[in-house]
């Protein structure tokens, strides 16, 4: 499929009324506006592909490949340090924040991997429009927005609904990882994740194959724990 060119949107892109993101500042460092400049049309997936009726992640490589989807990758590192490590699996970062993504992109030059594509799209909107069910591997959600005032708690990613959405998506065995810093949001995460019937886990030890992120330093700095699960999709 050509990836590039416009496409007309699908009349029900905007239809997410309560997002679990707000657009921060999208001005560029020097440094991320050149990796921007030579990277963006190489590593990120055209949203106007993504908006595309018929749409598939796969699509956007050139192999066969368990697919792992990360929503909210930050300024990219880790991520792209865990695709190096994953050469056997196609990995596909969602990142609404621009200069997150420009950096992402220059961790991935840095890394040279080629098995990594970025998407600026809402995820929760491509989770429910562009991603197949039982089509992937695992899904990392690590350290998402907790926007902590009770009033922005709908704000939240995981909740019922995108939980019963996430889990539809998983092959069944497939890993949901997650992690958090604070402690309410990590009490939610359990509760509604052990209410999902397709899906068995709960708490576990940090995940070695994680990096340590700057947001996990800062949370742990500030004197907050570090709550990490995993979940698996129960057999169909």
């Amino acid at each position: 499929m050509q990836l590039t060119g416009a496409a007309p949107a699908r009349p029900d892109c905007d239809a997410r009324k309560i997002r679990s993101y707000a657009r921060r500042g999208t001005r560029l460092t020097a440094e991320q506006q050149q990796a921007w400049d030579a990277y963006a049309d190489r590593w990120i997936i055209p949203e106007a592909a993504l908006m595309t009726p018929g749409f598939r992640l796969p699509q956007v490589f050139e192999r066969a490949a368990p697919l792992i989807v990360e929503i909210g990758f930050g300024y990219g590192e880790p991520l792209a340090a865990m695709a190096a490590s994953r050469p056997d699996a196609n990995l596909v970062g969602f990142e609404v924040w621009r200069p997150g993504v420009a950096a992402c992109l220059a961790a991935i030059a840095t890394a040279a991997v080629s098995n990594l594509r970025l998407a600026t799209l809402d995820a929760a909107w491509c989770f429910e429009h562009v991603i197949a069910p039982q089509s992937i591997a695992e899904l990392w959600t690590f350290f998402p927005d907790p926007w902590p005032k009770s009033r922005h708690h709908k704000r939240r990613l995981v909740d019922a609904r995108f939980a019963e959405l996430a889990a539809s998506r998983l092959l069944p065995g497939g890993r949901w990882r997650l992690a958090t810093d604070w402690a309410q949001y990590a009490d939610q995460i359990q509760t509604i994740l052990d209410a999902e019937p397709t899906l068995s886990g709960g708490v576990t030890e940090r995940w070695a194959d994680r990096p340590l992120t700057r947001f996990e330093r800062r949370g742990i700095k500030a004197g907050r724990r570090v709550a990490d699960f995993t979940y698996t999709r129960r057999p169909a």
